[in-house]
């Protein structure tokens, strides 16, 4: 596969390339259609959604200039989906003190009938690797349903800290940060990056 449009990469030493492209709302519709209504993907909330109901989502992100979205590639294949936003102006308005710096973060796993021991906790290492390789990231944050505990886990593995509950429109929350500091200290990678 091509590496025209990669953003990002970096190799995981145990699972091997991992790379970020943008994502194309048209083109990618169909594969991001049966990542975010399997039932794997229940805290994403679009177990329901149509195929159309997806475009429109992913159109709208890419509209906005406070939100991007990313298929994320293993080996050059299509294996997961990242989100980036500006929280101060999305999804936290209002529910926690925006710091400058901040960027707020959603991933989401592809389904597979053969997972991979370690897989996921490589890929959010490669999500995060990714935002902290932006100067301006100071902070990532989260704020994944209090009963993702599988997710909380992986937060805490790359050096998230968990503030307490939230409660949002569409769920209770656990709102959760992540310096540059830390994940460095949790995962032993260097962003390159001062802090």
């Amino acid at each position: 596969m091509s590496t025209t449009g990669i953003l990002f990469s970096r190799t995981d030493p145990a699972r091997g390339t991992f790379s970020l492209r943008p994502l194309d709302p048209f083109a990618d519709a169909e594969l991001l259609h049966g990542w975010v209504t399997h039932p794997k993907a229940a805290f994403w909330l679009m177990q329901d959604a149509t195929l159309p109901d997806v475009e429109r989502a992913y159109m709208k992100i890419a509209a906005s200039e406070h939100h991007d979205a990313f298929i994320g590639l293993h080996e050059g294949e299509p294996a997961f989906l990242m989100e980036r936003y500006d929280p101060g102006r999305l999804e936290l308005v209002g529910l926690y003190d925006a710091r400058p710096g901040d960027v707020g973060m959603h991933f989401l796993v592809a389904p597979s009938d053969r997972p991979l021991g370690g897989f996921t906790r490589a890929v959010i290492t490669t999500v995060m690797a990714a935002l902290f390789a932006d100067a301006a990231t100071q902070r990532v944050v989260v704020e994944p349903d209090v009963g993702n505990t599988a997710v909380h886990a992986l937060n805490e593995a790359v050096g998230f800290v968990a503030d307490g509950p939230i409660r949002k429109p569409e769920k209770e929350a656990l709102l959760s940060f992540c310096t540059r500091a830390g994940f460095e200290a949790a995962t032993g990678i260097t962003t390159g990056a001062s802090a």
